[in-house]
Formats: C-alpha cells, structure tokens, sequence
C-alpha cells in the first residue's frame, strides 16, 4: 500500500558511473512539505541523489518514487512524475537570448498549455515573490548572480511543482549575492512546498531544515532534526565534517 504522505522515497538505490559506484543502498523517505538539507563532502553522491529524483540521472537498481509514482530506469515513461518537480541548479541555466519575463514563460505555456497572458500573470507574481519585478525586461547578462539565481527560481516555481530540488544554489554566487538567494529560498521553506537542498551554507540549514542528511561515499551516514545534528553527531564521520566546514 502506497503511503500518500511521503513527497519521495528512495529504496535500496544503487548508481554507477562506470566503475564508481556513486549512490550506495540509499534508503530515504521524505514526506510531504518536509524540508532536507543533504550536506557532506565533494563527491559523496549529494548532486547524483538529487539528480536521480527528475531523471536527470538513472538509477541502476532499486527504487525511487515521487508523489507515489515509480521513476522508471529508463526516463521515456517518468514525464508525469517529473511535472511534479521542479530544480535548481548551480548554474543558473536561463536562456541568455531572451528577456526574464521570456524565460519565465516559454515552460506554462509549452508544457501546460497556458496563454500567453496567463503565462505572463504568472510570471509577474512569481518575480514579486523572489524580489525582482523590476527586472522582467531585462536580458540574464544585464542581472547579477544572485538576481540570475532568483530568475531561475521564479522559473521552476512557474511550472507549479509539488516538490522543489535545489543543487547548490549559491556555490557559483560571489559572497556578498549569498545571502539574498538563501532569503528567498528560507520565505518559500515556510510555504509549505516539499524541498530538498544540497548545500554547504550551514546557517541556511539551521534556519530552514526540518531534517538533515548527511552523506559520505555514497551512502547517506547520519540523519536528524538540525538541533541534534548541529550539536550532538552520532558518528565521528559526521563531527569531523561539521567541524571543517563550519571552521570556515
């Protein structure tokens, strides 16, 4: 029996690259409006997890489901399991050749089938909610990172997803464009959309998470609440981490 509460859950998955075996007997389960911030070193499997949620990657064996539905190894049959999610990657991935409004619309009105002026609507109060009317003419090479960062935003949030990916969203974003990506991201935590956020921004995930994941060669090492994270980690893996990064 299927448990309508969970937004995605991964069962004994299994990935590889060739001869790295990137993603071990990952088993996980995220319910529905949970917020998990998955952390750990470079190459411990965080993007490829992530990635594995929208097809972006395969898995080998086991099984992902999103909102119930089995993604299949083979991504032709995953597009209704897909449409339920949208991502954010490190780069910001607009298309440098239109205007933000442009951008933000091409994917309702191909994919959903609204009207150019329903697209745009929508557009508009999406670029209100990340903070960026102003900006709705204007090409991505006349935004900063962070401004490009928040476009991106607005045009996964377009698509009306159920469950929101994001991939390192600050890891291409000088210091000082930081912060008001993270502003945007924690205001959309607290309305209750599923999301699942790779990240090595700490303070974001004592503010936003409502669970951390912590992963190390490919196997997920430690979850909990961040409180308990943050202060008491249960293996020495995971302390020893904490204790680098947050150093810096």
């Amino acid at each position: 029996m299927t448990n309508t509460n969970i937004a995605v859950e991964f069962k004994d998955v299994n990935k590889w690259f060739d001869d790295f075996h990137v993603l071990k007997d990952i088993n996980l389960k995220i319910s529905i409006g949970e917020k998990i911030v998955i952390c750990g070193p470079s190459g411990s499997g965080k993007s490829t997890l992530v990635r594995c949620i929208n097809s972006l990657e395969t898995h080998e064996n086991g099984a992902i489901l999103v909102n119930g539905k089995t993604i299949e190894k083979t991504s032709k049959n995953n597009q209704k399991a897909n449409s339920d999610v949208g991502m954010v990657f490190q780069q910001f991935n607009l298309f440098p050749h239109l205007t933000v409004k442009e951008n933000l619309i091409l994917g309702p009105m191909k994919a959903l089938g609204l009207t150019k002026n329903e697209a745009e609507t929508r557009a508009i109060k999406l670029l209100h909610r990340v903070k960026i009317p102003e900006q709705v003419d204007k090409y991505p090479n006349q935004l900063s990172g962070g401004q490009q960062q928040r476009v991106a935003i607005a045009r996964a949030l377009c698509m009306e997803p159920k469950i929101m990916l994001f991939d390192e969203p600050t890891s291409a974003l000088d210091p000082e464009m930081i912060a008001e990506v993270l502003d945007v991201i924690i205001d959309l935590a607290q309305e209750g959309i599923t999301m699942i956020v790779v990240t090595h921004e700490m303070g974001f995930a004592k503010k936003a998470a409502d669970r951390m994941v912590f992963m190390d060669d490919g196997k997920i090492v430690e979850t909990g609440n961040p409180e308990g994270f943050f202060e008491n980690p249960k293996t020495e893996r995971c302390k020893l981490f904490l204790e680098q990064i947050l150093q810096h």
